[in-house]
């Protein structure tokens, strides 16, 4: 049996997560620095690398709340 979906208002609000990275990675002046370090990594590098993971998480949410 297939759901049936509302289109717009409250039943979307998941779509806007896959913002998020790209709203974090926009601006470069935010993560371009060296401290602090985690296991020896400056932030600019782990800063960058956490939003590959939770990118990747995010996505997951998006795909489970759109699934038919």
């Amino acid at each position: 049996m297939a759901r049936e979906r509302k289109s717009g208002g409250l039943e979307m609000w998941h779509y806007a997560l896959l913002g998020i990275p790209y709203a974090a990675l926009l601006i470069p002046s935010i993560y371009s620095r060296d401290t602090p370090e985690l296991f020896g990594f400056p932030f600019f590098y782990w800063y960058q690398f956490a939003w590959v993971i939770l990118s990747a998480g995010l996505t997951g949410i998006v795909y489970w709340r759109t699934r038919s």
